[in-house]
């Protein structure tokens, strides 16, 4: 903002004929007199703003109503790291009235002038006494906040679903690296133990007889067979186990014992497997022998890890399919228990790192009709903001998932034990744009939106009951919605 504000500056910005005549052009004020709108110019006070000047932070005190009279304001809404367009607004017309009218305290926008812009602004109070005093004033800021409202809802809910697809992504980013790495070592892995196994085959193959070799292919088989089913052991018998094996490996002068003890053991192999491959193959090879065996050994494991881990991958892309309801029909009949793991699933990059999800859910829960991406938005929403109430507690975190009947309609539970909501704010959580985090805190879903999905388009209920340690969100849904 520049020194243009200075009343004494010859292009005043509230010069009242100026004023008066730049009020008038505006449909709100069609039916008052000059004289009317003298009074009202009196009662407020323009300003300058230079492009790129911020007229009102989010977050900032909601104690003034504006009136564009020229250049154009841009409000923006921080979500997480972004910040999402929400109106453009240009000369006459009239804005801010929404946190007054709705009982906000503060503005959950920023506006920016991008363009040198003149903004008339007067208080709440003032405000006020217009919409009291002149009543077709009050029709039309009741129609243009109507409309203006619809709008916004309908950014929210684009927003929402923007959001479920963040963390989505978010989700797929964490959970697919793993097992994608994993399998990438596997294969690298695969490749030198492979050709390492061909070698000591080939060595092998020119070393032993036929009855040696078959013999050889038995202890195949059996060690082969322990790995499959290999024993549970702790640590320390783990250990014990290396160095037994390491000893009598050093016995037998056949180098690098540290090498293939920990497979052998890993196995469930002992000494005395060890003791019948040296009884029925000659001295000379036996070495040779071992390093084959444990090299089949690793191979086979290679192989287990990389199929566990593009399996894992096949179930990460299945999830995210089902999640997104992907080539499927808007309404349709939704097992809600399966819905609720997908979700479960894709934010399972939050949940493994210290909370433990419980679940509680109802045998032959009926399906319900229902907005499918929809409602796990909603699931995303109430899983979500679960997730931040624990965050830094003291006690362990639990969340419990919950499902039964009752009646027509199947209710569904979300329960945390997180720091609970302030009495004070619960009443309000289900507002439009009612927020207690910081500004670009959290990820921007919003339990109105949530509110609308369970109860406008579905023609359920949602409701929280809250104490510290003790978070619960119902929702209830009709077995079968009339789309």
């Amino acid at each position: 903002m520049n020194d243009r504000n200075n009343a004494n500056n010859p292009n005043d910005p509230n010069d009242q004929n100026s004023l008066v005549a730049a009020l008038r052009t505006l449909n709100l004020f069609d039916e008052l007199t000059d004289a009317e709108l003298q009074t009202i110019a009196g009662q407020g006070n323009a300003i300058f703003l230079d492009t790129g000047d911020i007229h009102r932070e989010e977050g900032d005190p909601a104690e003034h109503v504006f009136i564009l009279l020229e250049g154009e304001i841009q409000v923006t809404q921080r979500v997480g790291a972004q910040e999402v367009l929400l109106a453009t607004y240009g000369p006459r017309t009239l804005f801010g009235e929404l946190p007054l009218l709705m009982g906000i305290d503060t503005f959950f926008a920023r506006g920016r002038a991008t363009q040198p812009t003149r903004v008339f602004e007067f208080t709440n109070e003032v405000f006020r006494q217009i919409l009291r005093t002149y009543s077709s004033v009050s029709i039309a800021v009741l129609r243009t906040m109507a409309a203006r409202v619809q709008h916004l809802a309908s950014i929210s809910q684009q927003r929402e679903k923007l959001a479920s697809l963040g963390e989505l992504a978010a989700g797929l980013a964490h959970e697919l690296n793993n097992p994608a790495a994993a399998a990438s070592r596997a294969v690298e892995n695969l490749r030198g133990s492979l050709q390492e196994l061909h070698a000591h085959s080939r060595t092998l193959s020119r070393q032993l007889t036929t009855p040696q070799l078959e013999a050889l292919a038995a202890h195949e088989e059996t060690a082969t067979a322990s790995a499959a089913h290999p024993p549970v052991l702790d640590a320390l018998t783990r250990s014990d186990r290396e160095d037994t094996i390491i000893d009598w490996l050093d016995d037998q002068a056949i180098a690098g014992g540290w090498q293939l003890a920990p497979t052998f053991v890993t196995a469930g192999l002992g000494v005395d497997w060890l003791e019948a491959v040296a009884r029925d193959l000659p001295a000379a090879a036996l070495t040779s022998a071992l390093r084959y065996l444990e090299l089949l050994l690793t191979v086979n494991d290679l192989l287990d890890n990389a199929e566990s881990s593009t399996g894992r991958v096949s179930d990460l892309v299945a999830a995210m399919k089902a999640y997104s309801y992907m080539d499927q029909a808007p309404l349709q009949e939704i097992d809600v228990q399966e819905a609720l793991e997908h979700t479960l699933t894709i934010l399972n990059h939050k949940l493994k790192h210290g909370i433990a999800v419980t679940r509680d859910y109802a045998p032959d829960l009926p399906k319900v009709w229902a907005y499918g991406s929809e409602l796990n938005q909603v699931w995303t929403n109430l899983i979500d903001n679960a997730i931040d109430a624990m965050a830094g507690q003291d006690r362990p975190a639990r969340l419990h998932v919950r499902t039964w009947l009752e009646g027509e309609r199947v209710q569904i539970e979300i329960c945390d034990n997180g720091c609970g909501i302030a009495p004070d704010i619960l009443p309000r959580i289900f507002e439009p744009f009612f927020t207690t985090k910081e500004v670009g805190q959290g990820s921007g879903l919003g339990l109105d939106v949530a509110y609308r999905i369970v109860v406008a388009q579905h023609a359920g209920d949602i409701r929280v009951k809250s104490e510290p340690g003790d978070t619960r969100f119902q929702v209830c849904l009709p077995v079968r919605v009339r789309g």
